[in-house]
């Protein structure tokens, strides 16, 4: 699957080429033609999952009604099942997924799909998809009653530091950086006033990446990347 181009609904992605089962929270690329069907999950599933640490997946060969489990997603705070967009026999599924979850946390529209299946009734049951130029009306009051937020990167670890100081919790954050692994993510929220500046600086003197700076009302979440 090539990138191309996508719609983004507070800061979630969503790529036009695919077709969405919105309630389910799933994706289907209909562009090998109707041999097989590639689905995955949305950002926003992968969101309201947070850091994905099991997933298991339904065989090859498994025949799959559409809306029932193609397979479940698991977290420290969440368990779901994956609900196929429609009908059909399971012909591939993907096993690096299986060994490294987050992939789908990072690459939900690419490396991170699910399964390929061999659709039975996609004449019919392709109707009840569509694609994001028609649901992004239906997906974007979705995103704020479930208070999702999408990153530009997903993030590893979370730092809620309210009340506290930025220089302590710089202290903290260069603390949890030297435990982690090189290229994991810290999401940080702070209500230091002056915290988008002590952390802008830190970022440029640490050397460490700063992938994204938001502000939510008196809080900001600076997204933070282990680079060194």
């Amino acid at each position: 699957m090539s990138t191309h181009d996508h719609m983004e609904i507070d800061h979630c992605i969503f790529p036009e080429q695919l077709l969405y089962d919105v309630d389910n929270f799933v994706w289907a690329d209909n562009n090998n033609g109707n041999e097989s069907i590639v689905v995955g999950i949305t950002s926003v599933l992968t969101s309201i999952a947070g850091k994905i640490c099991t997933i298991k997946i339904k065989s090859p060969g498994t025949e799959i009604k559409k809306g029932k489990s193609i397979g479940t997603v698991e977290s420290n705070r969440y368990f779901g099942l994956v609900r196929s967009p429609l009908s059909g026999t399971i012909i591939e599924s993907n096993d690096s997924i299986i060994n490294s979850p987050k992939i789908v946390n990072d690459h939900p529209y690419t490396e991170g799909w699910f399964t390929k299946i061999r659709p039975n009734n996609i004449a019919e049951e392709i109707k009840g998809l569509e694609t994001i130029e028609n649901c992004h009306a239906k997906i974007k009051p979705i995103i704020q009653q479930l208070h999702v937020r999408c990153f530009a990167q997903f993030p590893d670890y979370e730092m809620f530091e309210i009340g506290v100081e930025c220089a302590a919790t710089l202290t903290k954050l260069d603390e949890l950086l030297a435990e982690i692994q090189k290229g994991q993510v810290v999401h940080l929220v702070s209500d230091d006033a002056t915290a988008d500046l002590e952390i802008v600086r830190w970022s440029e003197q640490s050397g460490q990446s700063l992938a994204e700076i938001r502000r939510e009302g008196n809080l900001f979440h600076f997204i933070i990347k282990k680079i060194k």
